[in-house]
């Protein structure tokens, strides 16, 4: 044998590996590409550094060799529809996995269930973000060459639910994502969707075999749905951006040089970002933005409860995860489902050890018959409860009003659980609203006054209490620890999140 000669076998495992790229399947990759949408590996190509990627399991093949020829099975179900393995982006680990639409609809193989729980449980012992691309049908129910019943001591899900709290999980969503595909995306921690994407516990043979009616897939579970009730994270216009968006995430959880200097707005511009008039609503947005590092925002779940808004930002280099009442939505009130919304968000800040910011100006929690039919209650305590158990850092600024339990709960529950509670100068405290207060504690004077005279007395009380309750008052007593002018606040939180960690 010279030394230029194959090694035995060579050449036969490299024709294999050439079945399993896109190179050998030009026409099924055209047609999806006419669709505008990139194949599984593409989008894996797109993500991590190229040369890094490390695959595993890329000769498995579909269980279906009783039904169809080995060689037709090798050609059509190349790594039996799951890429998988560990890579690094922007030289940071991570592992990476992606279902393949172009093989059986992307489904779940038995033997692709075989790899996934491989993957899941290597991720989890190397302590590997991981990276999902989850479209696909489901489970397939062709897979005969192994003996199954009902399939349900597959691993894959149990082994991915585990992982919570132990790596950050990502999904990625675009197409059509049903059944076992769209249980793989809810439980990551993050799930990022294209606006042609279906998500949804059942696709349209599901449905159809349940009785329950025929319907196309582009009716189960659109995009607009999932956004509006909280099952989606982030939006974006296409796969590349999902892409750019996961590799943003992913550099969220590198810990950054200290004190990195990064540009941001003009911090002075902060003095005039809020109305004149304190009961005019505003859009706390742009305040997140000046006071984060330029281009450094990513807004999550933002068409669900808008009355609260959170976000990933960094600020100063430091990666803070941003929750801030949103005045121009029932008046920055929390509902049942801002509950929800803040809760989920500080959980996901604890399981990816992110500090927080808390941004807070509301008048409380929404009241009445109709805020406790939706499950306020429960909602609202676990929100308080979830703010109270963070064991990552907590800062909070009172930007204008600071009323009741609803601003305990942005605030951990007490102004003193932060690790800095700091208020801007014209914001207010109380218990509740101020003419709410008054109203209620002056309820047998009131009703003793001429109707002419009541308002005039109410007005004239509640400015009194307004005066009492100046963010400087609660200071002087030393229910926050400072009342500062804006421009300080992002050097402030900044240094004091820097200390904590």
């Amino acid at each position: 044998m010279t030394d230029d000669a194959p090694a035995q076998g060579l050449p036969e495992v490299l024709a294999r590996r050439f079945l399993t790229t896109d190179d050998a399947r030009p026409e099924k990759v055209a047609r999806w590409h006419a669709k505008g949408r990139r194949t599984a590996r593409e989008n894996i190509a797109d993500l991590v550094d190229p040369g890094s990627f490390v695959e595993y399991g890329r000769f498995v093949t579909a269980a279906q060799e009783q039904r169809r020829p080995l060689a037709e099975l090798v050609v059509e179900a190349p790594a039996d529809g799951i890429i998988g393995g560990t890579a690094t982006v922007d030289g940071r680990a991570c592992a990476v996995l992606s279902y393949d639409y172009l093989v059986m609809a992307g489904t779940q193989g038995m033997r692709g269930h075989r790899k996934s729980d491989r993957l899941i449980e290597l991720a989890g012992r190397m302590g590997l973000p991981t990276v999902f691309f989850t479209e696909g049908g489901g489970g397939r129910p062709g897979d005969v060459d192994l003996p199954l019943v009902s399939a349900l001591d597959v691993g894959s899900f149990a082994l991915w639910g585990e992982l919570q709290g132990v790596v950050p999980r990502i999904a990625v969503v675009s197409g059509r994502c049903f059944a076992g595909n769209a249980v793989i995306a809810g439980c990551a921690d993050l799930r990022i969707a294209t606006p042609d994407a279906n998500l949804g516990m059942a696709g349209p043979a599901m449905i159809a075999g349940g009785g329950l009616g025929q319907f196309a897939a582009e009716e189960i579970g659109p995009v607009e749905d999932q956004a509006a009730n909280g099952v989606l994270d982030v939006v974006v216009d296409d796969e590349a951006a999902a892409v750019a968006v996961v590799r943003r995430l992913l550099g969220v959880l590198h810990e950054p040089d200290l004190g990195t200097g990064e540009p941001a707005a003009d911090q002075a511009a902060l003095r005039t970002l809020l109305p004149e008039n304190d009961r005019e609503a505003f859009d706390v947005r742009p305040l997140v933005e000046a006071l984060a590092d330029e281009d450094s925002v990513l807004w999550l779940r933002e068409a669900w409860a808008p009355e609260l808004v959170t976000a990933i930002v960094r600020i100063d280099g430091l990666a803070v995860g941003v929750l801030a009442n949103q005045s121009t939505a029932l008046a920055g009130a929390l509902t049942a489902d801002a509950s929800t919304k803040a809760a989920d968000f500080l959980d996901l800040c604890e399981r990816w050890q992110l500090p927080v910011l808390s941004l807070v100006d509301t008048p409380g929690f929404m009241v009445g018959p109709e805020a406790e039919r939706t499950g306020l209650v429960r909602e609202a305590s676990r929100m308080v409860t979830a703010g109270a158990r963070l064991t990552t850092p907590l800062a909070g600024v009172v930007l204008r009003r600071g009323y009741g339990l609803g601003a305990q709960a942005m605030l951990g529950g007490s102004t003193h659980r932060p690790l800095l509670t700091l208020a801007w100068p014209g914001a207010h405290l109380g218990p509740m609203g101020l003419e709410g207060a008054v109203r209620l504690a002056m309820a047998h004077e009131l009703a003793a006054l001429p109707d002419g005279e009541r308002e005039a007395v109410v007005a004239e009380q509640t400015a009194a209490l307004r005066d009492h309750a100046k963010a400087l008052n609660a200071a002087r007593v030393f229910e926050i620890d400072d009342v500062v002018d804006p421009a300080e606040t992002r050097t402030l939180v900044a240094g004091t999140l820097r200390r904590a960690r």
